[in-house]
C-alpha cells in the first residue's frame, strides 16, 4: 500500500519537474522579452558611455527591446561593477565597462576588499579597442610626456593629475610614471572621466587621460594637449602623438578595451544570444566606420576571448598595485 501511495507523487514532482524546465527553456528560448539595463560604472561623456549608446541604439533595434543605459559612477568603475555583479543572472541586467575593471579589481583584491572579481561575471563580448590617452592642461609649457617630467622637476608650484578614482588605470599609469620619472604630481580623482575632463580644460589640473574617442575633438580643438598614448603603436588619427614607449616610459602602456559582461550563472543561451547581437552590431560597416571615425576598433569578441583580455591584463598590472599599493577609496 506505501508503494502505492508514494507512487502518484512520485509522478507529480516529475511532471512538476518537466514543468518548470520548459518553462525556464521557454523563457530562455523568448529572452529578450523587456527592456535590458546597461550599467556604465562612469558619469555620462565618457567613452564608455558614448560606446555604449552607439551599441545600444543598434542592439534595440536588432533585439526588439529598450537598452536602458544607466549611468552609476564611483570608486574607478568598481561601484556599477558591483551592482551588475549582485543582480539576477537573466540577462536584464549587463555591465559595459573598459581596462579600469582591470586595474580596480586588482586593486580592491590587494586590498583585501573585492565583493567580486572576473568569476562574479559572465563575459558577452568585447565591443570596440580605444586606445588611452595621456592628456594635459594647454595651459601646462610641455609638448609630451617626457617633457612634461622635465617640467615637473623644474617647477616650485605644486602639480596635480586626475583620474576616474583612487585604482583606476590613470590613477595607475600615472603613479608608474612619477615613480620612473621621478617626480612629484598629486592625485585628484573624480568619478568619471568627463568631469575629469572639464576640470583639465579649464587648467585646475596639469594631467589626466582618457580613452580617445571621448576626448578627440578637445584634442583636435586645441582644448587639451595629447601627451602621450599608451598604446603600442601611435593612433592613425593622431600620428604626431608618440607613444609612451617611444618616450621611454614603456611600463605605462596598457590596450584600452570596451565590452559587455553579465553576471554569473546567466544561461548560456542568453550570453550565446547576446554575443551574437552584440558581434553583428560590430560587424556592420556604418559602425566600423563611426568608431574608426571616433579613434575605436569594432571587434565582437566571443565571450573567452574578453575573459582572457581581462585575465591577462589584470596578471599584467597586479606587480605594479602591489608595489605601488594602489588602494581603491
Amino acid at each position: 500500500m506505501k508503494a502505492r501511495r508514494q507512487a502518484p507523487l512520485a509522478h507529480l514532482l516529475a511532471a512538476g519537474a518537466a514543468v518548470a524546465f520548459c518553462h525556464h527553456a521557454s523563457a530562455q528560448d523568448a529572452f529578450p522579452n523587456k527592456q535590458i539595463r546597461v550599467v556604465v560604472p562612469f558619469p555620462a561623456g565618457g567613452t564608455t558611455d558614448l560606446l555604449a549608446r552607439i551599441f545600444g541604439q543598434r542592439l534595440q533595434q536588432s533585439l526588439g527591446q529598450p537598452f536602458i543605459i544607466e549611468n552609476t559612477g564611483g570608486a574607478g568603475g568598481s561601484v556599477g561593477a558591483e551592482a551588475v555583479a549582485r543582480s539576477s543572472p537573466d540577462g536584464y541586467t549587463l555591465l559595459f565597462h573598459n581596462l579600469t575593471f582591470s586595474t580596480t579589481t586588482t586593486s580592491l583584491q590587494f586590498a583585501g576588499r573585492a565583493r567580486h572579481d572576473l568569476d562574479s561575471f559572465a563575459p558577452v563580448s568585447l565591443a570596440a579597442n580605444v586606445p588611452m590617452i595621456v592628456l594635459a592642461s594647454t595651459k601646462v609649457a610641455a609638448g609630451d610626456l617626457k617633457a612634461f617630467a622635465a617640467l615637473a622637476k623644474e617647477t616650485k608650484e605644486p602639480m596635480f593629475y586626475g583620474s576616474t578614482g583612487a585604482g583606476s588605470t590613470m590613477n595607475l599609469v600615472v603613479e608608474v610614471f612619477k615613480r620612473d620619472a621621478g617626480i612629484k604630481v598629486d592625485h585628484v580623482p573624480f568619478r568619471g572621466a568627463a568631469p575629469m575632463v572639464q576640470e583639465l580644460v579649464a587648467g585646475r589640473i596639469h594631467l589626466g587621460g582618457d580613452q580617445l574617442s571621448s576626448s578627440l575633438e578637445f584634442v583636435r580643438s586645441g582644448s587639451m594637449k595629447a601627451m602621450a598614448t599608451l598604446a603600442a603603436t601611435r593612433i592613425p588619427l593622431l600620428p604626431d602623438v608618440p607613444t609612451v614607449r617611444e618616450l621611454g616610459f614603456p611600463n605605462m602602456e596598457l590596450a584600452g578595451w570596451n565590452g559587455y559582461f553579465a553576471p554569473a550563472r546567466t544561461p548560456e543561451p542568453v550570453i550565446a544570444k547576446l554575443h551574437s547581437a552584440i558581434k553583428a552590431v560590430a560587424d556592420e560597416p556604418e559602425i566600423r566606420k563611426r568608431l574608426a571615425d571616433l579613434g575605436a576598433q569594432s571587434v565582437g569578441s566571443t565571450p573567452a576571448e574578453l575573459g582572457t583580455v581581462v585575465r591577462d591584463q589584470m596578471a599584467k598590472v597586479r606587480p605594479f598595485v602591489e608595489e605601488l599599493k594602489l588602494i581603491v577609496q
